[in-house]
This record gives C-alpha cells, structure tokens and sequence, in this order.
C-alpha cells in the first residue's frame, strides 16, 4: 500500500519531467544502474544515491568528470575514496602501481582495470599479484570501467577501479 502511495505522488514528478526537454550532453554520458530501471532516459526512478557515493558522470580523452569534479589524468578508486594513479600508459600498470592494495581493507572483491580506448590484457605478474590479494580482476576499456564501477558501486558492492584515461591507445 505504501509503494502504490508513494508511485502515485511521483506520477506528477514524472509527467513533468517527460515535458522537459533532455540536455544535450558534449561527452558521452555513462550509464546508470538508476537508469536501467526507467524506460526513458529523462525518466529517474531512484534518486536515493547517497551523495557520499562516488559516481562518474562524463569522459573525454584525457579526464573523468565524478560527482560534477572534472579530473585530469589516471585515477584509482576504492570503494567511495577517489585518488590521482600514476600509471599514464597502459605498460605503466605493474604490481607496484597496484601496490595500495596491500594496505586497503576490507579488500575489494573486484578490481576493473580501464585500459584507455583499447583493451589489452595485463602481465602475468599482475593478474598473480591481484589474485594474491583475493580479488578478482577485470579489463575492459575505461568507459566500460566507469560504467561497470558506477553500477557495481550503487549496489554497494566492495569494488575498485584503476581507471587510465580514454584518450590512452596502448
């Protein structure tokens, strides 16, 4: 009785927001685990996201846009805490690049690597040493990674992202 109370005062919320017109965006925009639940892109059915909550929102080829802060260059994520990550190429992602990981807790279960615009796969010694850990890994080009970490995180999952900008190509 609750829900069908509470769907029936968003209705009015929802039509008006059908009448506006969408922004157009200059860079692509990631999708959203909030998304996926509406049928139209406009259309926000969960807006409960804390505002605590990391959440990339834009890409270009040499920076991320989280949480409305534009960032230059590679960033690392834990969790909800964001820093700047050396690696500037994809050969630059070692064990020592990764070596935050001894030291977080709770570990990850899962740490996505964004390869740039490409994916590659990582060295031997690094898919080991994250292994080592008890994390699971994941390489994928960034956007895919911003994505995946967006929706990974909004279920409150323990996940981490080495992001390099989109812009890298090898």
């Amino acid at each position: 009785m609750a829900m069908r109370l509470k769907s029936m005062a968003t209705l009015p919320k929802l039509i008006q927001s059908m009448r506006k017109e969408v922004p157009k965006h200059s860079n692509p925009v990631l999708p959203s685990l909030r998304r996926a639940f509406s049928l139209y892109d406009q259309i926000n059915l969960i807006d409960n996201v804390p505002e605590d909550q990391l959440r990339f929102q834009e890409f270009n080829d040499t920076s991320f846009t989280v949480n409305g802060v534009k960032y230059e260059g590679s960033l690392l994520c834990v969790g909800n805490l964001l820093m700047s990550w050396s690696p500037r190429k994809f050969s630059e992602i070692t064990t020592d690049s990764l070596s935050i990981f001894l030291t977080v807790r709770p570990i990850p279960e899962l740490l996505i690597v964004g390869c740039g615009r490409d994916i590659h796969p990582v060295t031997p010694e690094v898919r080991q040493f994250v292994k080592s850990l008890g994390m699971k890994l994941e390489t994928v080009d960034s956007r895919n990674a911003a994505s995946t970490y967006n929706i990974l995180n909004e279920e409150g999952r323990v996940v981490a992202a080495a992001l390099l900008p989109y812009g890298v190509t090898s």
